[in-house]
């Protein structure tokens, strides 16, 4: 399967834009990443995300909501807060959280 971005949605959404450095793999991060992938996808409002890591362990994920309502409850689901919790004290060297609303989205997929 050839990566592709997530598809574009009308605006306006928001994103919520996660910058962190961390080594690789630390142990128990790969199995908390599946569980949130799962939780999130129920939220109301989610939209999707995109993920990408560099060789060096700078990391990106942006997380896509319909609206603030959405993304504050993903913020505030508890499951969530535990594991950025463990984050802050066991995986990562640094972290940014960004929040933007995006009011033009455009793309091209190649066909």
């Amino acid at each position: 399967m050839t990566p592709r971005p997530v598809g574009g949605f009308e605006p306006p959404y928001y994103t919520a834009v996660f910058t962190s450095v961390r080594p690789d793999a630390p142990e128990g991060y790969a199995e908390t990443v599946d569980h949130l992938k799962d939780l999130v996808q129920d939220m109301p409002g989610f939209l999707g995300y995109e993920s990408a890591r560099t060789p060096g362990g700078l990391g990106i994920t942006v997380a896509y909501f319909r609206d603030l309502a959405g993304l504050d409850a993903w913020r505030d689901h508890p499951e969530h807060q535990a594991a950025k919790r463990h984050g802050r004290a066991h995986w990562y060297d640094s972290y940014r959280v960004h929040i933007g609303r995006v009011e033009r989205s455009y793309g091209h997929d190649g066909d």
